[in-house]
């Protein structure tokens, strides 16, 4: 028997295959022709994203409906980054069955996390409330941290200002950013791309403390400056209960460019 709550999320999330959660793509467009996330592999400067629509919710929705779950907690990227949770709203209002939106305030693994968290919950058999309630306590209790080489692509894609954008345009200086109030914030600024890596990785092991906590290294396009980055994290970390390293979609890529490392910690699994 599947649980009796079914967790959906979208494509930013960027977990693989997990049983018990549904993903909605977003679409990627470039040339003209659009492509569900998962699928573009092409010229990230040249694509634009957009959100998927309501009907596409309504149709996994109904589907969750027809393989007998009683109600669906859907938990997607911040909505004062994309309208992909009012989507799913929308479509929700009209579901055959209870659905509750969560918004992570967050994207990647800080929308992931509590996605897992959710899962978590509902495998166990939890209700409605329970399931969405966990998505939101490990999406408040969760910290992103990333670094980019440049602020441009943010600014022209809408998702920092342009008085933010200043913030990264000087000689040397590398924007450090973070995930605040569901948007995307300069946090410090570091002379040097290593000078910033070292100094998100200070402020991840801040953040984690001495709790027990996952921590995942997500990277745009830079494998090996994230598995470097995630075994240093590892030594430094003893409570981990799991170290992940995640490559970001299309979605974040198109956004941030090529190059971006970034770390988000949640409290640990159990």
């Amino acid at each position: 028997m599947p649980p009796s709550v079914a967790v959906v999320t979208d494509s930013t999330a960027y977990l693989p295959p997990v049983e018990g959660i549904t993903v909605v793509p977003l679409t990627v467009v470039a040339g003209g022709v659009s492509y569900d996330e998962p699928d573009y592999t092409g010229d990230l400067a040249a694509a634009t994203t957009s959100q998927p629509s309501p009907d596409r919710f309504a149709a996994v929705y109904a589907t969750l409906a027809e393989a007998g779950h009683t109600g669906v907690v859907s938990v997607h990227l911040s909505s004062a980054l994309s309208g992909t949770a009012g989507a799913a709203a929308l479509a929700g209002a009209s579901a055959a069955l209870p659905v509750e939106v969560v918004d992570s305030r967050s994207l990647a693994m800080g929308l992931g996390y509590p996605v897992l968290a959710a899962a978590r919950e509902a495998a166990r058999g939890a209700g409605l409330t329970a399931v969405a309630a966990a998505a939101r306590t490990c999406a408040a209790a969760t910290r992103t941290f990333f670094c980019v080489d440049t602020l441009d692509q943010l600014r022209r894609s809408g998702r920092v200002s342009t008085t933010a954008s200043i913030f990264g345009s000087a000689l040397m200086i590398k924007p450090l950013l973070h995930i605040s109030g569901g948007t995307i914030q300069p946090l410090e600024k570091v002379r040097t791309a290593a000078r910033a890596v070292a100094r998100m990785e200070d402020l991840a092991v801040e953040a984690a403390g001495s709790a027990p906590v996952d921590v995942a290294v997500q990277h745009v396009g830079a494998p090996e400056r994230a598995q470097a980055l995630a075994e240093r994290i590892k030594g430094r970390l003893p409570a981990v209960r799991e170290l992940r390293v995640v490559e970001a979609g299309a979605v974040v890529g198109a956004h941030v460019g090529p190059g971006m490392v970034g770390i988000t910690v949640a409290p640990g699994s159990h």
